[in-house]
């Protein structure tokens, strides 16, 4: 098994993430996205064979994935499973060991992923929902995060990332390694911390809005397809991030106010939602009405995002930002 970590201004968590992925790696290729701390110094200390990408071209997480799936296919790495990791993240140990038995056992399995887990969620609120983010279901899923081994043969086999696409290129991926007859497993097995770092309100918004993003440009690929892809997401950023509070303010002069009512719907899905997650997770009150009050706040950047993106798509010119 090989590892690729990407990343950009990671700081103190690129060391550990590297040295985490070297545990269990023939060899680890580290993919940096312009940099400006001492990232690709660091990474070269600590063994790491360093790709940096070109700034002539924009950045982005599947881009940098290819480019260090090319640097191994080039320098003749025949290896039979890839780790791609994030240089937030910090792999567990025995996770390898455990994804690599699932993939014996499971021979039409293109991806395993496990658990992720937040290092501080006890930091900041923001933390803490991504703590509860991470706890998704086990079994066979539609998609995973940037965390996870594949199958070399089924990454070659759909072309790898969508290198065009700005976010949620995984579970895109993952949609198309389903549709080529592959699974996508998730196990019951802690698989890495992860440092998302969020402490203030501007930061956490601004995730939202790359996540509304990522959900039209999904939409836009495959959503009318069968597999329907982030349909329900995209449709429902629009309802409540959109069409409910202009209709409700719209309504209000020939309806008296009345109309206002329908804000009130907001209470109530925050209320199914807290219940949701009470029911399926486990989760205790107070965190449950916290994950599902951030689910509609968010409901308003990721509908901008979804915006940013069909607006772009109109002009033909689509935002792109650093990431890793």
């Amino acid at each position: 098994m090989v590892a690729i970590v990407i990343g950009r201004n990671e700081g103190e968590r690129l060391p550990r993430s590297l040295h985490s992925a070297a545990r269990d790696s023939a060899s680890v290729v580290y993919v940096d996205s312009g940099s400006t701390d001492a990232s690709v110094a660091v990474a070269g200390r600590q063994g790491a064979e360093v790709v940096a990408l070109d700034p002539a071209i924009p950045f982005s997480a599947a881009r940098a994935r290819n480019e260090g799936f090319r640097y191994l296919r080039d320098n003749g790495r025949e290896a039979e499973f890839i780790q791609f990791l994030d240089g937030d993240c910090e792999l567990i140990n025995g996770w390898c060991r455990a994804a690599l038995e699932t993939f014996v056992e499971h021979r039409d399995a293109a991806v395993v992923c496990g658990l992720l887990k937040e290092r501080f969620p006890e930091v900041s609120v923001y933390n803490r929902l991504c703590d509860m983010e991470w706890n998704a279901a086990v079994g066979e899923v539609d998609g995973s995060g940037g965390i996870f081994i594949i199958r070399r043969k089924a990454f070659e086999e759909v072309g790898g990332f969508n290198a065009s696409m700005i976010a949620g290129e995984e579970p895109e991926l993952c949609v198309r390694l389903r549709r080529a007859g592959w699974k996508v497993l998730r196990i019951d097995y802690p698989m890495a911390w992860h440092d998302a770092d969020i402490g203030t309100f501007g930061q956490w918004w601004r995730r939202n809005v790359r996540n509304g993003h990522a959900y039209a440009e999904g939409y836009s690929l495959h959503g009318r397809g069968p597999t329907r892809h982030w349909a329900k997401e995209h449709r429902s950023n629009w309802i409540w991030g959109l069409a409910l509070p202009v209709a409700a303010t719209a309504l209000a002069p020939p309806t008296y106010g009345f109309s206002t009512i329908l804000l009130g719907l907001y209470s109530l899905q925050v209320w199914r939602i807290a219940y949701c997650r009470r029911k399926s997770f486990g989760d205790s009150l107070r965190d449950a009405w916290l994950y599902g009050l951030f689910v509609m706040i968010g409901k308003f950047p990721n509908m901008i995002g979804q915006s940013r993106y069909w607006f772009g798509r109109l002009r033909g010119v689509l935002r792109r930002k650093p990431c890793h």
